[in-house]
């Protein structure tokens, strides 16, 4: 296990500047090699990560089959997908204290074994409440493993260089998950049946649960306290009820009088909890750790991150079915070049953040994914325009992955590992809460935009106009989470 980060490196990536360790103290020297087991470990939970991200896109090229196949009305088909995405963001937090009170390692076996009986439960289904019953579950158990899996990558290699790395390819493989599961749902829709995206989990699934036992080590609590129960259920319900609002804004409208409720009951329910958190004798998530400009700012960014690129790639779907006319296949074959650029960009992550510090990463690939999307305001009613849309696509995935790898970075550095489960908790409820939120607010432009007309050119106008939202909030959202974050610094070095 690795040694708590010392009080210099921690004042240093609290402020948002370069990690501690050799690639950053040296000159960009590649920092110590990783060990056989260290290798296992990643491999191990890398692994389980890709398959959490395509679980989230595997169903969304196939929603209408399977509700022609269940009778799902065109109207509840949505709630496919947003059912798997409540219960993800909703309880991703409580989930991250869990591990840190119970053990990271047991409750991410718990929660492999949940995802994999939830996978058959789906592939079964003969009805729409069994399938809904399945992706609820599958939601679940991602609250469970994603922050448990992180915090047993965090504390699995040392803060500097070898988490940079490890964090970088984690980052690439959770976007190319998200992207190679439209192709792979593309696949098996067309070659055997939408039940095989639920049936593909279930053999992973076993072979983690198998092997995680003896290759992955886990540090327990000395002593367990009391977990923060009136925490838990306020922020659990105020996020259940944020995303829910946002999810019907893009349904409904955003003066439905059940969008409306929504978020103001769940935005409600979210100060109480930051209330609550203040008085409690063990607290959820210390107030000491939301004043941190790392922790706040590094997932203000990571929120954008998330939300603006999954959004991006629902409003180019609908370019390319509604526009081009692509078949779902081709669609998610089209998202490959995406797939790539994530990868490219995950790999450099590491590096760039390792070089440049974690706050320069974040503005450097906010930048390079905004003007990536910007170019894609040119796209034309014409075949011909797939080369922009490929390019822009590659270029924007690099930028996107260098802000997201900056992002954990700087949400997770500084902290001791027993405080790990708190700070990926957190992280990954915001990429849970990012990806939940982005589409249905998207749809909302496009839907005010277009209004009651159809037909190719009015969907390209509509999605012309978030497509150049997407393109300023990103830009705007790492601009400002550099300049907090260089104010940290600042003040950081002033205080000392």
């Amino acid at each position: 296990m690795p040694t708590t980060p010392s009080a210099a490196s921690s004042a240093t990536a609290a402020s948002g500047g370069p990690a501690a360790g050799p690639a950053v103290a040296g000159h960009g020297t590649a920092g110590p090699r990783m060990t056989s087991r260290q290798r296992l470990v990643l491999a191990l939970l890398l692994g389980s990560q890709f398959m959490i991200a395509v679980d989230f896109s595997i169903l969304n090229v196939a929603l209408p089959v399977v509700g022609e196949g269940l009778g799902f009305s065109l109207a509840h088909l949505q709630w496919i997908a947003t059912s798997f995405a409540l219960a993800a963001a909703g309880f991703t937090l409580l989930f991250g204290r869990v591990a840190d009170l119970v053990g990271r390692k047991n409750l991410f076996i718990g929660g492999m074994v949940v995802l994999g009986l939830s996978s058959a439960l789906g592939g079964l289904a003969t009805s729409p409440e069994v399938l809904l019953a399945a992706r609820v579950l599958q939601g679940l158990a991602t609250a469970a493993v994603t922050p448990a899996g992180l915090a047993l990558l965090t504390t699995a290699f040392a803060e500097g260089p070898s988490r940079e790395r490890a964090l970088g390819l984690n980052g690439a493989l959770m976007s190319a998950g998200f992207t190679a599961g439209a192709i792979l749902g593309g696949l098996l829709t067309d070659l055997l049946s939408w039940r095989w995206a639920f049936f593909i989990n279930v053999p992973v699934a076993a072979l983690v649960v198998m092997l995680a036992p003896s290759v992955i080590t886990d540090s327990r609590p000395e002593r367990r306290p009391r977990l923060d129960v009136p925490g838990a259920v306020t922020v659990t319900g105020g996020l259940l009820l944020l995303v829910l609002g946002l999810t019907q804004a893009g349904e409904t409208g955003w003066t439905a009088p059940t969008t409306l409720a929504a978020l103001a009951v769940g935005s409600a329910l979210l100060i109480a909890f930051v209330r609550i958190e203040q008085r409690a004798a063990a607290p959820l998530v210390p107030t000491r750790i939301l004043k941190r400009r790392s922790v706040v700012w590094g997932n203000t960014a990571g929120l954008i991150a998330f939300a603006t690129e999954t959004s991006l790639v629902f409003l180019l779907t609908l370019y390319l079915q509604e526009v081009l006319g692509y078949s779902p296949l081709a669609t998610g074959l089209a998202f490959g070049v995406l797939g790539v650029g994530t990868v490219v960009g995950g790999v450099l992550g590491g590096r760039a953040v390792g070089r440049f510090g974690n706050r320069r990463a974040i503005v450097l690939g906010g930048a390079v994914q905004a003007v990536a999307t910007l170019s894609l305001v040119a796209l034309g009613t014409s075949g011909a325009w797939i080369w922009l849309l490929l390019a822009a696509t590659f270029v924007g995935g690099v930028g996107n992955m260098l802000m997201i790898v900056g992002f954990m970075v700087t949400a997770t550095s500084g902290l001791p590992d027993a405080e790990q489960g708190r700070a990926t908790g957190l992280a990954t409820m915001t990429q849970q809460v990012g990806i939940a939120l982005g589409i249905p607010v998207m749809s909302a432009i496009v839907t005010a935009r277009t209004g009651a007309a159809s037909g190719p050119d009015a969907v390209l106008s509509g999605v012309s106009t978030a497509i150049l939202v997407n393109s300023a909030l990103v830009l705007a959202g790492a601009l400002l989470a550099g300049y907090f974050l260089a104010e940290g610094k600042r003040t950081a070095a002033a205080d000392t």
